[in-house]
Order: structure tokens, then C-alpha cells, then sequence
């Protein structure tokens, strides 16, 4: 019998997200590979099979977009009337000076609203990425093998792991599985996710793995940790990568939430706690 509730997040366990190998791939191509995602993935998803019995909850989020969203390229113009370039920083007084537009024009003071609203919570810039995760695509899909490893998890527990889809909403850039990065009042699915807030808050641990540690991993935690307290989580640092480019914005998420008291751990630390708490021989 379980003793302590782990509940194992899982953020955007996806196939854009992850640097398949050829043979994998079956002829696709990740829009946004993160270097290592494949290997983080590999090593959660034995985690899973070999430790399984000691966690009580998983929750699975998906990153769900459509295809005109105001992080893909389609969504925008430059002043010459071509689409942006994935990985293209756009701010308001980009806008305001005509080297962007949205696409529609009678998009303009909604997306200066977003922009500005964005700029003033100081946590990211607004980035034009490649379009990915879009949904009802092979990218959208979960990796194969964390895939089968929680779908056997669900036939040995009876229990299902919960499927959370994020970003739906073109309108606003969402990271975090608890809410996007500038919600919209008028649109409900931007806001606060309190369910899922209070599904981690039933738990004495959240194990949190996923792509990508510098974005979306590091988004959710950091909205988790400034509703739940932060001792309750820990990082499986070898189950996460950062984008590239951004490797330093990991380890600063990983070194504040240290020092929040969040746990910084391998799946290997991780492993005899799980078996431990099913009644299992470490």
C-alpha cells in the first residue's frame, strides 16, 4: 500500500518537441526538436514502467495550437508583406513602428494589448516560432514510449492519467499549463487552470518532467510554486532540455527554485522512492 501521493506531471511530451531518431520519424519532422528531448523521454518513460506502482496521479499537458496563432509565422507580416521567421522577437514598439503587423488588420489593438501586457509581466519576450503541436498532427502526438509507458501504468492502476490541452486560444502565448502568459477575460481557457491546481495541491509530491525546461516546463512550475508550496516539488532534471540558446534560462529556473525549496533530482534519486513507497524491493 502507497504511503505518500506522488502525482507525475508531464508537460509536452510531444513529438515536435523531441529529436527523434530517422527510424522513429516514420518521414516526419519535429517543428521544434529540443536537443536531448528523446533521451530525457526514454529515461521518464522507464521511470514510469519500473516505478509506477508507487505514483497515484499522472497528468499529461499537451501544447494545442492552431494554425494562424500569434506565435506562428502565418499569424503576422513584416513591412515588406512576408511572413517573420521562426525564432523572430516581436515587441509593441515593433508594431507601433511598422516593422510587424498582424496579418488582419482589424487584429491591430487586440495584438497591442497582448504585446503590452506581456512586456509588463517581464517573463518573456514575444517569440514567432516554427508552427508546431498543431492539433491533429503527428507533432501533436505524445512521444511512443512515454505514450505506452502511462498507458500501462493506466491498465495496472485503473486508473487514467489526465490529458490537459494548453495553447488553444491564437490570441495569447501560453507556457504554462496553469494559465497563459497574458489571459484574456473574455476567454475562460486563458485563465487560471484551478482544477489542475487543485489535483497537484492533493498531493504530498509532484514529479515534474517534460519539454522544455526553459519554456514550458519552467512556466508551469514557476505558476505551481506561486500557488502551492515549493517543497512539495521536485524537478527531474534528466527528464527535461532547454531550447537551444536558452540553456542558461534552465539553470536559472533550476537555481530558484532551489532556493524555494523545490527539489532538484535525477529519475535515477527518484526510482527507489517510488518502488519504496509501492512495498517494493529498491
Amino acid at each position: 500500500m502507497a504511503n505518500r501521493r506522488f502525482h507525475l506531471l508531464i508537460i509536452d511530451p510531444q513529438n515536435d518537441f523531441c529529436d527523434l531518431p530517422e527510424d522513429l520519424r516514420r518521414g516526419n519532422m519535429p517543428a521544434l526538436p529540443v536537443s536531448g528531448a528523446h533521451a530525457d523521454m526514454l529515461r521518464l518513460a522507464a521511470l514510469i514502467e519500473q516505478g509506477g506502482a508507487g505514483i497515484a496521479e499522472i497528468s499529461v499537458t499537451f501544447d494545442s495550437h492552431q494554425r494562424l496563432d500569434i506565435a506562428h509565422p502565418g499569424f503576422w507580416r513584416q513591412d515588406d508583406g512576408s511572413p517573420p521567421a521562426p525564432f523572430t522577437l516581436i515587441r509593441a514598439a515593433d508594431v507601433k513602428a511598422g516593422k510587424f503587423r498582424p496579418r488582419r488588420a482589424d487584429a491591430l489593438s487586440r495584438v497591442m494589448a497582448y504585446l503590452e501586457a506581456l512586456e509588463a509581466a517581464r517573463r518573456y519576450t514575444h517569440m514567432v516560432w516554427p508552427v508546431h503541436c498543431e492539433l491533429g498532427s503527428w507533432g501533436h502526438n505524445a512521444h511512443a514510449a512515454v505514450r505506452r509507458a502511462y498507458n500501462q501504468w493506466e491498465e495496472a492502476s485503473g486508473n487514467s492519467a489526465r490529458r490537459i490541452l494548453k495553447g488553444q486560444n491564437p490570441w495569447t502565448e501560453q507556457y504554462s499549463a496553469i494559465r497563459a502568459e497574458a489571459p484574456d477575460a473574455a476567454a475562460p481557457d486563458t485563465g487560471t487552470n484551478t482544477a489542475l491546481l487543485a489535483r497537484l495541491g492533493n498531493a504530498d509530491e509532484i514529479l515534474v518532467a517534460g519539454e522544455a525546461g526553459s519554456h514550458c516546463v519552467k512556466a508551469t512550475v514557476e505558476d505551481i510554486a506561486a500557488a502551492l508550496p515549493a517543497e512539495r516539488l521536485t524537478l527531474l532534471v534528466d527528464c527535461m532540455s532547454p531550447v537551444a540558446g536558452f540553456a542558461d534560462a534552465q539553470q536559472g529556473f533550476f537555481d530558484d527554485m532551489n532556493r524555494c525549496g523545490a527539489r532538484i533530482a535525477t529519475s535515477a534519486d527518484i526510482l527507489p522512492e517510488l518502488r519504496a513507497n509501492a512495498g517494493e524491493d529498491a
